[in-house]
C-alpha cells in the first residue's frame, strides 16, 4: 500500500518511509492512496484479542513490514497493560459505557499507539542501521508515552516540546524524570501552538530532517492514527448488534487525531452510528461542528491542559475527505488559516457523523462531581469533558482518556480528595531534568544538531 500527502505535491511512499517521515515533504499529512473495506473481515474479527486485532488490522496498511514482525511488535507492546482486555469496557448505566484507555505505562490513551510505535521504530533502526532522532510536540500525554515507548532505546534520541507551565506537575514529572540519557524534555515557552507549529517547521527544512534522521512522534504521524484506530474497532465488536447500530463515540479532543482515528473506520466499511468531539475552552472544533466557522484565536490555559490546543494538526486529513479529496483545496484552506486563521466550509464539504460539545473549567468541576456521584467512578478533567450535554436517546462509548491520579488538584477541587497511582507516586522522589528554549526552529535545530545522533 501507498501513501499520498494531503497536499498532494509530493510522490506517493511506502509505509516505513511514511512513518519514518512523519510529515510529508509538502508540509502535508499522509494518507492511504486508496482505503480498504473493512467489512467482510470484521465477523472474522469479533473474538479477536487485543493485540491479534491489532496486528491483523496493521498487516493491511503496513506491507512492507513482515506480518510476523507486525504480530511479535503488537504482542510486546501491549505486554505492559496493567488491564487483561488492555481496552476495556466499563458499563456505567444502561445507556453509557466508558472506554478505558490507561491501562499502559503512562496511564494515557497515547500509549496505544506509541508503544507500538517506538517498538517499530527500533526494528526499522535494526533494519536501516541508522540511529533516529525522534521529535515531538505536547501539551501533556503524548510527551511522556511518546517517552516511555523509546526509553532506553540505543537506536533512537527522543526529543519533546512542551509549553512550560502549562502542563499538569505530574505530567512534566513523566517526561522529565526518567533518568534516561536518550531522552530530552524541552520547555518552551509559550503555548503548545507554538511548539507544533516550530516542531512544523524543522520538519519543513528536509535537508536538516533527512541528515539527522528526523521522525515524528505526533499525531502528524500516520501510524499514530492507524494504531489509534484499533481501540474504536475493538469497542464496537465487542458491542450488542443493537448497540453497534446507534452507539455514539464521545472523544475529548484537542489535535483531533484521537477522533479522526475513529471517524477514519468509517470511510473502511464499519458501520459506526457517530463521534461526539467534546472540547474544553479552547472550543475551536466545536464552534465549527455547530457553527461551521473554524477560526483559530488565543489559547486559554485550562483543567485539561492537553485539550488546549486551537490549531488541530488533523482536522487536514478530515479535510482532505471533506472536500472529495482535492489536494488543490486542501493547499487553499491551509493558506488561508495560516494567513487569515479562518476557515468556512465551501458547498459541497461536508463533515457528516460528527457533533460536538464544550465545557469550560466550571462545568469540569461539576462533571467530574457528578460522574462520582451518580456512577461511582473518578474521571479525569478531560474526560469529564465528554459528560458535557451526555444524553440517553442513544447508547454512549465514551472514551476515557487519562488516568484521574494524574490530575490531583483538580480532582480534589471537585470530589474532596486526591486519587494517587504508585507509578506516579515514585516521580515525585526524582529530580527534574528540562532544558528551556525559546519556541524557534532554529533553536530546536541547535539544540538537536549537538545532543542528537
Amino acid at each position: 500500500m501507498k501513501y499520498l500527502s494531503t497536499r498532494g505535491q509530493c510522490e506517493p511512499v511506502g509505509f516505513n518511509e511514511a512513518v519514518a517521515l512523519g510529515l510529508a515533504p509538502d508540509g502535508g499529512l499522509f494518507l492511504p492512496q486508496a482505503l480498504p473495506d473493512l467489512s467482510g473481515r470484521l465477523a472474522a474479527w469479533e473474538k479477536l484479542p487485543y493485540p491479534a486485532l491489532c496486528a491483523e488490522f496493521l498487516k493491511i496498511f503496513a506491507t512492507d513490514v513482515p506480518p510476523a514482525v507486525l504480530e511479535r511488535l503488537a504482542i510486546e507492546s501491549y505486554a505492559g497493560f496493567a488491564h487483561a482486555d488492555i481496552a476495556p469496557l466499563r458499563r456505567l448505566s444502561p445507556r453509557v459505557q466508558l472506554l478505558e484507555l490507561f491501562h499502559g505505562p503512562t496511564l494515557a490513551f497515547k500509549d496505544f499507539a506509541l508503544q507500538f510505535l517506538g517498538r517499530l521504530y527500533g526494528w526499522q533502526s535494526a533494519q536501516s542501521g541508522r540511529r533516529l532522532n525522534v521529535l515531538g510536540a505536547t501539551s501533556g500525554d503524548t510527551g511522556a508515552a511518546a517517552i516511555h515507548g523509546l526509553l532506553g532505546q540505543a537506536s533512537a534520541n527522543v526529543f519533546i516540546l512542551y509549553p512550560e507551565g502549562r502542563v499538569s506537575p505530574l505530567q512534566e514529572r513523566q517526561m522529565t524524570c526518567t533518568g534516561a540519557a536518550n531522552v530530552h524534555a524541552i520547555a518552551i515557552d509559550g503555548s503548545f501552538d507554538d511548539a507544533q507549529r516550530a516542531l512544523k517547521e524543522v520538519f519543513g527544512d528536509t535537508a536538516f530532517a533527512r541528515r539527522h534522521n528526523l521522525s515524528a512522534v505526533n499525531s502528524i504521524n500516520l501510524a499514530r492514527i492507524l494504531a489509534q484506530s484499533v481501540y474504536y474497532l475493538h469497542a464496537w465488536l465487542r458491542l450488542s448488534p443493537a448497540e453497534r447500530a446507534e452507539a455514539e463515540f464521545v472523544v475529548p479532543t484537542g489535535n483531533f487525531g484521537n477522533v479522526f482515528s475513529g471517524w477514519l473506520l468509517t470511510r473502511m466499511g464499519v458501520p459506526i452510528a457517530g463521534f461526539r468531539v467534546a472540547t474544553n475552552r479552547n472550543d475551536i472544533l466545536h464552534r465549527f461542528f455547530s457553527a461551521g466557522e473554524y477560526e483559530v484565536r488565543a489559547v486559554r490555559p485550562s483543567l485539561a491542559p492537553s485539550m488546549d490546543i486551537q490549531v488541530a494538526s488533523n482536522f487536514e486529513r478530515l479535510l482532505y475527505y471533506a472536500s472529495g479529496e482535492k489536494p488543490a483545496r486542501v493547499r487553499e484552506v491551509m493558506a488561508q488559516l495560516a494567513g487569515e486563521g479562518v476557515y468556512r466550509p465551501a458547498s459541497g464539504e461536508l463533515f457528516p457523523g460528527i457533533r460536538s460539545s464544550r465545557a469550560d473549567d466550571a462545568e469540569i468541576t461539576t462533571l467530574i462531581r457528578e460522574v462520582h456521584t451518580r456512577y461511582g467512578c473518578v474521571v479525569d478533567p478531560h474526560t469529564a469533558c465528554a459528560f458535557k450535554d451526555l444524553v440517553s436517546d442513544r447508547p454512549g462509548i465514551v472514551l476515557s482518556t487519562a488516568h484521574p491520579a494524574k490530575f490531583p488538584e483538580a480532582i480534589r477541587a471537585a470530589i474532596g480528595h486526591e486519587i494517587t497511582h504508585p507509578a506516579l507516586e515514585t516521580l515525585k522522589e526524582r529530580p527534574v531534568v528540562k532544558q528551556r528554549l525559546p519556541a524557534t526552529s532554529s533553536a530546536i535545530r541547535d539544540y538537536i544538531s549537538r545532543h542528537g545522533a
